[in-house]
C-alpha cells in the first residue's frame, strides 16, 4: 500500500501540519512493509527539523510486535540536492551502526527506512540534554564532563568504524550512492583553490608559496587512505545527546568515511561547521584531544607519536580555517545555517577572528613559521576590517 492510497489515516487527533501528517502516514507504510503487519502511530510531536526535513516523535498505538512505545521519524522533503543525497548518507549511516553490537552503537537504532518516502524511523532517545545545552548552561563541571565524554565517544566511533569503509559503501550502493564519497570534496577543494585570491581581493594579503604548500597537505588528507573511519561530518554541539549511556550522535546528513584527523581538528578549532560557537577555556581542547587519542590509539598507534599527530592535526586545522573563511566571504548566509537558541550569539566576525588566532598559536607551537605568520597577518587584517576589539566570549557555562 503506497503512502498516497493508505486507506486508514493515522489517528493523530486535532489539526496537524500537512507535512507532519504525511510523515506519519509514510512511516506507518514503511513499518508495515518492514514487519509484515499493520502498525499504527499516534500523537505526533513536531521536533522542528529544517527546511530540508521534517522530524516527528510519535507513539506506537497498535503493533503485534515488541516495538518501543515511541519513535522518531525523519523525512526528507523534495529530491536530492546537488552532489550529495543526505537521505542516502543518513540511512546508510544508521544501518552501519545498527548492525553493530549495542555497546558500539553511538547513535539511535534504526528500525526501518524507505527510499520512496525518503524517511528513516529511529529509536527515541527522549529528552536527554544536548552538548549545546550543557555548554549554554551554568554548570562548568557538567560542561567539562560533557565535552570530554563527547571527545571520548567520537574517538570510540572512529575506532569502531575504522576498516569499515567497504561496508558503508555497500550500504549506500543498495540505495543510490552519492556522486562523491565525502561532502568536503567540493567545497574543500574550492576553498583551497580560491581563498588565496579572496584574501588578496578582500584583505590585500598575499599567500606565500610556503603557505600554499602547507594548505595543499589538507587536500592530500581528503584522499589519504590512512586513518579513515566514519565521520558524522557535522558534530555541532546541538547534534550530540548526553544520555545515561554516554554521548549519542545525531544528524548524519553528511555521514561519510574520511580521514579521522579532520574530526580531531574539529575539536581544536572548535566546531568549524558551526557559526555560533563561543570560546573554550584554556587547556580544554588539549584535554579533549587527549581523550580522543586515548580511544583511537588501538587502531592507529602512530597517533601516539606527538610529532606525527601534531603535524597532521595542524594540516587539518588549517584546512578547516581556510574552508570557513572561504564560506564567510562567498556564502555568508549558507555558512550560518547552524545557530543556537540564544539571542546573543557571537558575531560571525568574532568567530572567524578566533579561528585565525588559534591557528596562529598552533602554528607557532608546532614551529611551522609559514602557517603562524600567515595566520597572524590574516588575523590582523580581519581585525582591522571588522574593527574588532572584543575577543570571542567563553561559553556561558565557563564564565
Amino acid at each position: 500500500m503506497s503512502v498516497e492510497t493508505a486507506a486508514d489515516p493515522p489517528a493523530i487527533g486535532g489539526e496537524a501540519d500537512p507535512e507532519v501528517l504525511a510523515t506519519v502516514v509514510a512511516a506507518e507504510s514503511v513499518l508495515s512493509r518492514r514487519f509484515g503487519a499493520k502498525i499504527q502511530l499516534i500523537e505526533p510531536e513536531d521536533l522542528g527539523g529544517s527546511e530540508r526535513s521534517v522530524v516527528v516523535r510519535v507513539r506506537v498505538s497498535t503493533s503485534p510486535f515488541s516495538l518501543p512505545r515511541t519513535m522518531v521519524l525523519k523525512r526528507y522533503l523534495g529530491p536530492p540536492e546537488g552532489h550529495s543525497d543526505s537521505f542516502v548518507r543518513e540511512a546508510a549511516s544508521y544501518q552501519l551502526f545498527t548492525a553493530l553490537a549495542s555497546e558500539d552503537r553511538m547513535c539511535p537504532e534504526l528500525f526501518a527506512h524507505g527510499s520512496d518516502s525518503r524517511l528513516v524511523v529511529l529509536e527515541d532517545l527522549g529528552g536527554a540534554p544536548t552538548l549545546a545545552d550543557k555548554l549554554l548552561g551554568d554548570d562548568a563541571r557538567a560542561a567539562e564532563r560533557a565535552l570530554l565524554s563527547y571527545s571520548r565517544s567520537l574517538g570510540r566511533l572512529h575506532a569502531t568504524t575504522a576498516g569499515r569503509e567497504a561496508d558503508f559503501d555497500a550500504l549506500q550502493r543498495r540505495l543510490t550512492p552519492p556522486d562523491l564519497k565525502d561532502p568536503l570534496a567540493v567545497d574543500g577543494a574550492a576553498a583551497l583553490d580560491e581563498l588565496p585570491a579572496l584574501l588578496a581581493d578582500e584583505l590585500g594579503l598575499p599567500t606565500t608559496p610556503a603557505t600554499l604548500e602547507c594548505a595543499e597537505r589538507g587536500r592530500q588528507l581528503l584522499d589519504n587512505g590512512r586513518h579513515r573511519a566514519f565521520s558524522p561530518s557535522d558534530s555541532c554541539p546541538d547534534n550530540n545527546l548526553i544520555t545515561t549511556r554516554g554521548v549519542r550522535f545525531l544528524d548524519f546528513e553528511g555521514g561519510c568515511v574520511r580521514n579521522a584527523i579532520f574530526d580531531a581538528a574539529y575539536l581544536r578549532v572548535p566546531f568549524p561547521s558551526c557559526w555560533c560557537p563561543f570560546a573554550l577555556p584554556a587547556g580544554m581542547t588539549d584535554a579533549m584531544l587527549a581523550a580522543w587519542r586515548a580511544e583511537v590509539r588501538v587502531v592507529w598507534p602512530d597517533f601516539d607519536d606527538d610529532a606525527v599527530f601534531a603535524s597532521l592535526l595542524l594540516d587539518a586545522q588549517l584546512f578547516w580555517v581556510w574552508l570557513s573563511t572561504w564560506q564567510h566571504f562567498t556564502r555568508p548566509d549558507a555558512a550560518r545555517t547552524h545557530s543556537s537558541s540564544l539571542v546573543h550569539t557571537p558575531r560571525a566576525s568574532q568567530v572567524l577572528l578566533d579561528r585565525w588566532q588559534q591557528l596562529a598559536e598552533a602554528g607557532a607551537a608546532a614551529g611551522l613559521d609559514p602557517v603562524a605568520e600567515h595566520a597572524s597577518l590574516t588575523h590582523a587584517a580581519l581585525r582591522k576590517r571588522y574593527d574588532a576589539s572584543q575577543p570571542l566570549p567563553l561559553y556561558p557555562a565557563f564564565r
